[in-house]
């Protein structure tokens, strides 16, 4: 069995089956872009069928796999940003709605960054305390009460358009939630652009469009810091294999969400996130699970 400790960067992964890994990558696919949380899946997933936890190295670098869906399905918005953005600098047109997203996405993504280099040592350590059950469920419910909060509370009338500097500041100061397990990053900022009267379903678009930097990042770094691990080419064949498995199932997911949040309101994410904290909790208070 591979240890799960590599230079005190956790790789619980590396000792699991390809079997194993596949079912995770589904499950990280599809949790990473829904509002449910991927971290709490991956520790909850193994805890129950009695598997070794994968680790926080494999949660990030999987975050590769929704960066791959997220571009994939939003590719025209990507592109309008990315050559609509360049075209207004030549022109000098400052005041163009490309450029002020990318602006804006340049904005929401530096809350993040910062505290996530400040926390790196603590988020990705062997045994982290930030990856408890407990930890977990009590974020879990936190974020089904915001979420509850701002679906019942918000007008659900603006638009990807019509969002501020301001706007992308919040919900990268939301973003930086993601960093506790349980919390989920779609999850936050969603609920976040939800409570600034988005439409459900422009909200999830500017949520992912200005999560995709963080996203893009988070994974490129967790891959580099696994290079430096020197892990072995088993473990970097299981990483390929669950980023393959995951960037597959995450396109089903953010397709659904976006059709689901066009038709329906996030009740059942709330309802989910709800159930799925007081069982953790309770999991954890009787000795359920440890």
């Amino acid at each position: 069995m591979t240890n799960a400790c590599s230079a005190g960067l956790d790789i619980g992964f590396a000792s699991l089956t390809y079997i194993q890994v596949g079912i995770l990558g589904i499950i990280q696919g599809i949790t990473e872009l829904l509002p449910i949380s991927s971290t709490a899946h991956m520790r909850v997933v193994p805890a129950l069928l009695g598997w070794r936890d994968p680790g926080s190295a494999f949660s990030a670098a999987m975050q590769l796999a929704a960066l791959a869906a997220v571009m994939s399905y939003f590719w025209r918005d990507v592109v309008a940003v990315s050559s609509g953005s360049v075209a207004a600098i030549g022109r000098r047109d400052f005041n163009d709605r490309w450029f002020r997203l990318a602006i804006a996405i340049i904005i929401a993504t530096i809350p993040i960054c910062l505290v996530g280099v400040a926390l790196s040592s603590v988020l990705n350590s062997c045994a982290s305390p930030l990856r408890s059950l407990l930890v977990i469920g009590v974020a879990s419910l936190t974020m089904a009460i915001l979420l509850l909060v701002a679906e019942v509370t918000c007008r659900h009338q603006r638009t990807v358009e019509q969002a501020r500097f301001k706007d992308a500041l919040l919900i990268g100061i939301a973003q930086i939630g993601a960093l506790i397990p349980g919390v989920s990053r779609s999850g936050a900022t969603l609920t976040a652009a939800m409570t600034l009267n988005f439409r459900r379903e422009e909200a999830a678009r500017l949520s992912f469009l200005l999560g995709l930097p963080a996203i893009a990042l988070a994974g490129l770094k967790e891959l580099w810091v696994l290079y430096h691990a020197h892990i072995s080419a088993e473990a970097w064949s299981l990483l390929a294999f669950g980023l393959l498995v995951a960037s597959v199932s995450a396109f089903v997911a953010i397709w659904g969400l976006m059709r689901f949040l066009e038709r329906f309101s996030a009740w059942p994410f709330i309802v989910y996130r709800a159930a799925l904290g007081v069982f953790l909790i309770g999991a954890v208070l009787t000795g359920f699970l440890h």
